[in-house]
């Protein structure tokens, strides 16, 4: 892997070269996985969830080139969503405001921007059911997601900021049930959990996007592996970290040697190989892992795995960069393949969390 420095150098000239052509072809517009490899047009949505990562990844050019483009377009993006600040309808306000405002106040330390922060993870503490000790899902009061271990650091942040001890309770007892009912004990994850609302008692592993309810959609994972990772740096609970490389040890295990996994490992002979955007979380995950774990050779192992996974993304396989016409960065990512959305194509969160783990790799 002498030349990945070059290659993710040349991957970030070609993100440049994609994002401006979408901003500037389709301004103001917040696409989500591409048909045909083109962002625009009127395929289903299913839930309101993406629009932090496109405003996210022009932060990410601005941090690696300063040019004040970026920069003007990144805050123009992170403010046309500052009003979901207070939007009680999803489970998704982290992925919404940590890679826009988090990033915007981390570079300037204003406490404006910190605000937006900070409602937004007030806001999302009104999910939580203290009769089941979760917070609850898009889709129902008696569901919860394994992505919102993703969103769950949003929380964790506006407790401590305003020494808010309830929130930091709830936000705590969130992943501690998570942990006991979605995460098993081989390191794989289900989907979605669901409880009895009347009495809080947990029923049973499901999935909307998986091969089954009791099989492990990569995705899901990923968002479990990268995700207790947070809440290990906020809480410093050991039970946390050792969650977060349960998933890692398990994804490594099931994963080809390339690193990318199928949209789920329990599928037999599944069509489609790749589901890129989970590598590319994966990816991201891991090289927070490595600076997390005490332990040396583990630190070694997952760095040295993000980068496995790095190196094989930024190849013109994955990287669109020899596909003409194509408008994402990166191919064979894999949105919601039961209701065949985004199937095979881009997806604007693997392309952000393709980006933000390029920029966390060590120079070679």
């Amino acid at each position: 892997m002498n030349n990945l420095s070059q290659k993710i150098e040349r991957a970030f000239e070609f993100a440049a070269k994609q994002l401006r052509h979408l901003i500037e072809t389709h301004p103001d517009y917040f696409p989500m996985y591409t048909q045909n490899g083109k962002w625009k047009h009127s395929g289903e949505a299913w839930t309101n969830w993406c629009e932090g990562f496109l405003g996210g990844q022009l932060w990410l050019l601005y941090e690696r080139t300063r040019e004040n483009y970026w920069r003007t377009k990144a805050e123009h993006y992170s403010r046309l969503i500052e009003h979901r600040k207070t939007d009680r309808t999803v489970h998704d306000l982290g992925f919404l405001f940590w890679p826009t405002y988090k990033r915007w106040f981390d570079l300037t330390g204003d406490a404006t921007i910190q605000q937006v922060v900070i409602q937004a993870g007030q806001t999302m503490g009104w999910r939580f059911k203290e009769r089941g000790q979760y917070f609850c899902s898009f889709v129902a009061d008696d569901s919860v997601f394994i992505d919102i271990m993703m969103n769950v650091g949003i929380v964790f942040y506006a407790a401590q900021q305003t020494n808010d001890a309830d929130l930091y309770r709830k936000a705590f007892q969130h992943c501690l049930t998570t942990r006991k009912y979605l995460v098993r004990g081989d390191g794989s994850t289900a989907h979605e959990g669901i409880f009895d609302v009347n009495t809080g008692e947990f029923l049973r592993q499901t999935t909307h996007q998986g091969y089954r309810g009791d099989s492990s959609w990569a995705r899901g994972l990923t968002w479990a592996l990268y995700g207790f990772g947070t809440a290990y740096t906020f809480t410093r609970d050991a039970r946390f970290l050792q969650t977060a490389e349960a998933c890692a040890n398990f994804y490594i295990e099931r994963t080809p040697a390339h690193g990318v996994p199928p949209n789920d490992w329990d599928e037999p002979n599944p069509a489609l190989p790749y589901e890129s955007s989970a590598a590319a979380i994966a990816a991201s995950g891991m090289l927070n892992l490595a600076q997390l774990t005490s332990d040396t050779a583990r630190a070694r192992l997952y760095r040295d795995y993000g980068l496995n996974i790095l190196n094989t993304l930024t190849e013109p396989e994955f990287l669109a960069i020899e596909t003409p016409g194509w408008e994402g960065i990166l191919k064979h990512a894999c949105y919601h393949q039961r209701k065949g959305l985004g199937v095979n194509e881009s997806v604007m969160w693997g392309d952000y969390f393709f980006l933000e783990a390029l920029s966390k790799a060590p120079a070679h």
